[in-house]
């Protein structure tokens, strides 16, 4: 048995595993969202602890089964999200600076873009690590000394092997602006520019392999796998050939394409990042606001009762008569990244509906992963789905004909749990390479394009010209 660990942005899920990657428990439990300023966003580090408590006794008692039976720990966490704590105490010193906060605009638009671009494989947005962690430095705390600086994964490994360990992977290191993707090492002059001590930050291990011991329900089990939730995804949906590609519908959306052992500068719009499967890169598309935009409709709106609503509202359209909405509620990520652009709804008649909003939602997802799409030189070669919103068959259908490609779904949404499993036990030797999980992947459904494809061309014309909109 593997226990995954899956510590999202809105919640954490825990699974539970067998050798076949087949799901045999599961717990859950939800996080809440701090907005303390417009364009900040926050999250209680000693929740997020708690939340994986609860989520592992959950999956344990629903498997029934005990922590003595687990052979491995799988971790895969929502990236970017980066906080600082006392290192004799274990105590956060402030909420996380989480992954959508925009407060370090400002600080972004100093930065040399050209040396962190071709260095990082990223771009100067406030979305990465570095600016969060200079940003706490400065304003959290009067000395670093004694501390520790992390992404998520770094706090649950902490609190796991109760302060033993101070680890990351490259794919979350990756992700943070102070490591070159040439070394997948902190780079020192990145480190001086954003003002951050080495001594703070954790060590980079492998992404597969055993790094220490996590106590779980007293029961001392080896943390074998580590990743980012979308690399951990990319693995688990077994893209292990160039080309081949998944998008995970979330709370954002994100489309990673393996690209092999390339490290040139990415194409224009998208990131280059590690990858979990050891000697690989992907090209990687940001979408800040995905499911997201469903849930604003919901819960900020009142429009929907319940997130799995705005399939029948689509469904009762045979159109969306103009109705457009750009969910740029945390500005733009790939591949146009503008962190001033605001959302709109345009295209709003007397006619308009429910119906009409809901379904400009789906569509917006659809349509930015096809900007991302449309961004990667000679697109992908295949296309595997996961995450919430991927059970949503409205949403993957359309995705399906604005791609005018198949759109495979996993049997198992949950493939950044399922990643992060596969990777642990990969790391203590239930398979012997990453090929093998090729032969585990199930699909639960596959969405062939239909649709007359002028007439989802001249959709998709009418959302560039509403991004246009929202750039004003």
């Amino acid at each position: 048995m593997i226990l995954a660990i899956d510590q999202g942005t809105t919640g954490t899920t825990c699974l539970v595993v067998d050798g076949s990657l087949t799901v045999i428990g599961r717990g859950y439990r939800e996080l809440r969202q701090h907005f303390p300023r417009p364009g900040w966003v926050e999250h209680d580090p000693e929740e997020i602890w708690a939340t994986v408590v609860a989520a592992t006794s959950a999956a344990l008692a629903d498997a029934g089964v005990a922590a003595s039976d687990l052979r491995a720990v799988g971790i895969t966490n929502q990236r970017e999200t980066a906080m600082l704590w006392e290192r004799r105490t274990g105590r956060p010193v402030a909420n996380a600076i989480v992954w959508q906060d925009r407060r370090t605009a400002g600080a972004c638009e100093r930065l040399p873009y050209e040396l962190l671009r071709e260095r990082t494989g990223l771009v100067t947005d406030p979305y990465f690590s570095a600016t969060k962690l200079a940003w706490l430095l400065e304003h959290a705390v009067s000395s670093h000394v004694g501390l520790a600086a992390g992404t998520i994964d770094s706090w649950l490994i902490w609190k796991l092997t109760g302060g033993e360990v101070h680890a990351t992977d490259p794919t979350n290191a990756s992700r943070t602006l102070l490591c070159a993707l040439a070394t997948l090492d902190w780079d020192d002059e990145l480190l001086a520019l954003f003002g951050v001590p080495r001594s703070l930050l954790p060590s980079i291990v492998p992404s597969s392999g055993v790094l220490g011991e996590a106590m779980i329900e007293g029961v001392a089990v080896p943390i074998a796998g580590v990743a980012g939730d979308q690399q951990a995804a990319l693995f688990g949906q077994a893209c292990l050939s160039p080309g081949e590609a998944k998008v995970t519908y979330g709370t954002g959306c994100f489309l990673l394409v393996n690209d092999g052992g390339r490290l040139d500068r990415p194409p224009h719009g998208l990131l280059r990042t590690a990858a979990a499967q050891p000697g690989s890169y992907a090209l990687e598309g940001s979408v800040f606001v995905a499911g997201a935009a469903v849930q604003w409709l919901r819960d900020s709106i009142g429009l929907l009762s319940e997130a799995g609503e705005s399939e029948r509202l689509a469904r009762e359209l045979s159109g969306n008569d103009g109705v457009y909405f750009v969910p740029a509620l945390t500005g733009l990520g790939s591949p146009r990244w503008q962190p001033d652009a605001r959302g709109l709804i345009c295209g709003i008649t007397r006619g308009t509906g429910r119906a009409h909003l809901a379904r400009a939602a789906l569509e917006s997802i659809a349509y930015q992963v096809r900007d991302v799409v449309e961004a990667i030189p000679g697109g992908v070669a295949s296309l595997r789905a996961d995450g919430g919103a991927a059970v949503n068959g409205w949403l993957m259908q359309f995705q399906a004909d604005q791609l005018g490609l198949a759109v495979e779904v996993a049997v198992e949404r949950e493939m950044t749990a399922i990643g992060a499993a596969a990777l642990a036990g990969l790391g203590v030797g239930l398979w012997r390479d990453a090929t093998e999980l090729s032969a585990v992947w199930l699909r639960g459904g596959r969405f062939e394009p239909c649709a007359d494809r002028e007439q989802a061309d001249a959709l998709y014309r009418g959302w560039q010209a509403a991004v246009q909109r929202a750039l004003l």
